[in-house]
């Protein structure tokens, strides 16, 4: 039988067992992702609380480049999921080819704004030359070495989207261990190394970056359902269409968190640099949280796209029944650990008087929103699985600028502890708003199939 005429395991395989052995690898390399980010802001809290500082207010820009790689890549592996599920193996190859490209393009407009904006940037918020000094020296080197984590991205989403996981995962466990390994060896200068600081630390998570994008070639090249080329083609106007059809909305859907968090750390800088050092702390340790949903979101994302494009409503169904009730035992988790135990997960990172007795009390409010973030992800998937990625754009729009930052702002005026209850009110109205467009997305897209 010729090898496409094969079915794929996510139009065969049990849904409970499928979305295990899609989303677990995953799950599991995004902690390992969440881990490197822990530990590398725990080498840097060594080093200094000001450098600490100045990773946090780099996390936006940082952020914002995540977003563009990974939303690129969302449209590319939400389009090579529905082309496979419809047997159309040049439509799908053409598309994770064209990614490529699209890697290149994204990294160039990265690495200009490195060499000539990151420092106006940062002037934003302080001028303390210090502080500013080692924000640009973190973001630059982040920005200008990004081609790595652009075409490793591009290449993961790929592989994810043909049903290997395993694959990918292996690519976040080579970068992310190779920048733990990294990190007190470049920041501090052990073994023979200069002693570097931030900028070491920013050094560490390229080199890391890279070791992933090397992987990745690698095991794209073995790939049964996928020939990518990564040089030597052209992009077509339709295809980046499509892509960008998923892709632009969630690319904006996650830089609407770089507005987000440059907000907030606006309104928290006025009650001092250690808010600020809370916040990035908190964005650290809550990764560890999500990262483990937002692995199983993009193990369901090929799942509800290729089933969407082999007409199999029922797979459909039971894999986001099944994934929603994982998402919230493991939020559910999460709120308890951060609820019972904030002051062991600030003492990792070196906290003073001032910035432990404000992480304290913020920790355990900001978790409370844990649950209903873990529902509002994974039902998200069937959006972007379907390619309507509009309807994430507008819910994260809805969360971070029409709700969050006005609560934000406005609760400020009652005082720094008041902030914290912001994220509780976004997440709230979000899981709202995800539900009602859900159930109109679901009677519009899938119930159809049932009749077809």
């Amino acid at each position: 039988m010729p090898e496409m005429e094969k079915e794929n395991k996510m139009g065969v395989l049990p849904v409970p067992r499928l979305v295990i052995t899609m989303s677990l690898p995953i799950m599991l390399s995004m902690l390992v992702l969440a881990l490197y980010n822990i530990v590398d802001s725990i080498f840097v809290s060594q080093y200094s609380e000001t450098a600490l500082t100045a990773v946090s207010l780099a996390f936006p820009l940082q952020n914002l480049m995540s977003s563009v790689s990974i939303g690129t890549a969302v449209g590319v592996g939400s389009l090579i999921a529905r082309k496979l599920g419809a047997k159309d193996r040049r439509s799908a190859e053409k598309a994770a080819s064209e990614g490529i490209t699209l890697a290149f393009i994204g990294w160039t407009v990265f690495a200009l704004a490195g060499i000539f904006l990151v420092r106006p940037f940062f002037r934003m918020f302080s001028s303390d030359p210090e502080l500013v000094d080692m924000c640009v020296s973190y973001g630059r080197i982040c920005l200008i070495g990004s081609l790595g984590i652009f075409i490793d991205m591009m290449l993961e989403r790929s592989m994810s989207s043909t049903g290997d996981t395993i694959h990918p995962m292996i690519v976040q466990l080579g970068g992310a261990i190779t920048n733990i390994i990294l990190d007190p060896i470049m920041i501090f200068g052990l073994v023979g190394c200069p002693k570097m600081g931030i900028a070491g630390a920013a050094l560490a998570t390229v080199i890391g970056q890279y070791v992933s994008c090397f992987l990745s070639i690698l095991f794209i090249r073995r790939n049964p359902y996928l020939s990518v080329k990564l040089t030597g083609h052209k992009l077509d106007r339709e295809t980046v269409g499509e892509i960008y059809a998923v892709g632009l909305p969630s690319i904006i859907m996650q830089s609407i968190g770089t507005v987000m968090n440059t907000a907030l750390n606006g309104i928290l800088i006025g009650f001092g640099t250690e808010p600020v050092a809370v916040f990035g702390v908190y964005f650290k340790l809550q990764s560890f949280v999500f990262m483990p949903v937002f692995g199983l979101n993009n193990g369901l994302i090929p799942i509800v796209g290729y089933n969407y494009g082999a007409k199999k409503p029922d797979r459909i169904n039971q894999a986001i029944r099944f994934s929603v009730t994982i998402a919230v035992i493991i939020m559910a988790l999460g709120t308890l650990v951060f609820c019972f135990a904030p002051d062991a997960l600030l003492s990792m990172f070196n906290a003073s008087g001032t910035m432990r007795e404000i992480g304290e009390h913020a920790l355990p409010i900001l978790s409370l929103c844990f649950v209903s973030a873990g529902i509002s992800i994974t039902l998200m998937s069937l959006f972007q699985a379907v390619g309507d990625g509009v309807l994430s754009m507008i819910v994260s729009i809805t969360r971070q600028l029409v709700v969050l930052i006005p609560a934000a702002w406005l609760l400020s005026k009652i005082g720094l502890h008041a902030v914290w209850y912001s994220f509780v009110i976004a997440e709230g109205v979000s899981l709202i708003l995800v539900i009602t467009l859900f159930v109109g997305e679901y009677r519009k897209r899938i119930s159809p199939l049932f009749h077809a």
